[in-house]
């Protein structure tokens, strides 16, 4: 399903964190957006989740405005991952996947509940784990149980904040993998990533931002010395090695 973000800008209070966004994301497709800290990467991914409002612009999901979409609908159609996940004391890796149900919950849980969890917990390679409570996990462990939550809303769209942030790098690879893999199934994929080789190797696409305005958005051909220059004020390398790219800061 087509995300389109058109023109958008939003403030806290006198500070205008973006100015005048426009992008797109295609079935498919996976968007990294990246930057400095503070460039206005998590506003924009909380501005499209529609957790903070626009003050102007529009953001789509197919033909239909943002803005427009009923509530339960929408967490149908969205789901969104935050950089940092408050967990709930005591619950275990089935129960907190089966949270993601909650869209389609009327009363109890029903077997296609339990089993789109099952399912679920087999495809993250969690069902060894899903009686184990959540605060006795690991950072990737804990990462996969939110993405398996997210998945089980049954979302076109999945956002998600750092998702490899503090994960190690086998473990940073099995979620972009993953991510590849769920995007390769038609699902659009908007992310915030500060690794620029992980996002060059496993996005197809690449949102840069500077102080809160889109500074290049597109292909792989963003990737230039000049721009990564220009973006974090840092010389750097862009060498190609079997089809991917690898920037080295000089």
């Amino acid at each position: 399903m087509q995300l389109q973000v058109y023109d958008i800008s939003f403030s806290y209070s006198d500070f205008k964190a973006l100015k005048h966004i426009s992008f797109e994301a295609a079935r498919g497709d996976i968007v990294a957006i990246i930057g400095q800290n503070g460039s206005g990467k998590s506003t924009l991914l909380k501005c499209i989740a529609r957790i903070l409002k626009i003050s102007a612009g529009t953001i789509r999901i197919g033909n239909t405005a943002l803005h427009t979409i009923p509530s339960d609908k929408l967490s149908r159609l969205l789901s969104y991952i935050p950089q940092t996940e408050e967990v709930i004391n005591g619950i275990n890796v089935f129960d907190a996947v089966l949270l993601g149900r909650k869209p389609y919950i009327r009363g109890c849980p029903s077997t296609e509940d339990m089993d789109c969890v099952a399912r679920l917990l087999e495809r993250l390679d969690l069902e060894k784990i899903a009686m184990r409570r959540l605060n006795t996990l690991s950072g990737g462990q804990r990462q996969r149980v939110f993405i398996a939550r997210a998945l089980a809303q049954q979302p076109s769209i999945l956002l998600l904040d750092e998702p490899i942030a503090n994960l190690d790098i086998s473990h940073q690879m099995k979620v972009m993998k993953l991510l590849q893999k769920l995007a390769g199934e038609g699902m659009t994929i908007v992310i915030t990533i500060h690794d620029i080789n992980m996002a060059a190797r496993f996005c197809n696409k690449a949102l840069m931002l500077k102080q809160g305005e889109v500074f290049a958005f597109g292909l792989q051909a963003v990737y230039t010395p000049e721009n990564i220059e220009r973006l974090y004020g840092m010389e750097v390398d862009v060498l190609h090695h079997k089809d991917n790219l690898y920037i080295i800061p000089q």
